[in-house]
């Protein structure tokens, strides 16, 4: 059994769109005007983006400690992440750190999600 798709509730569809494009390469299915979007990510997982706003709902808000997790292959590839997201002024420029097992970047977006991108292959982090 594995996971088919998620469905996050958003309270801005257009710039939840372009997150998930623009940085984490998540490719545009299908869009119902601004209530709902379905993306992939190219690997067979279908992430659904919904508005609650746009069926008389509220913008979501979700626990303490509610986060997306993202793995990448290498330390450099979450390094370059960082880098993206800093140039994007998204990002404090905070660097990445080792934490539990992985070489992990953390970040807040589309209304205080948390977010996490993450390596399991350790990267040797020398103190400037």
């Amino acid at each position: 059994m594995r996971l088919n798709h998620l469905n996050l509730c958003v309270g801005d569809l257009a710039e939840a769109k372009e997150l998930f494009q623009n940085l984490f390469d998540f490719e545009l299915e299908q869009q119902k005007g601004d209530a709902m979007l379905v993306m992939n990510d190219r690997c067979g997982f279908t992430l659904v983006l919904s508005n609650p706003k746009a069926f008389g709902g509220e913008a979501p808000v979700y626990p303490e400690g509610y986060h997306l997790g993202f793995i990448v292959d290498t330390p450099e590839e979450v390094d370059r992440f960082c880098d993206r997201l800093t140039a994007a002024r998204m990002h404090d420029g905070t660097r990445p750190r080792n934490i539990r097992g992985g070489y992990s970047l953390y970040f807040t977006a589309l209304g205080g999600i948390l977010f996490e991108v993450t390596c399991f292959e350790r990267k040797q982090v020398t103190a400037k």
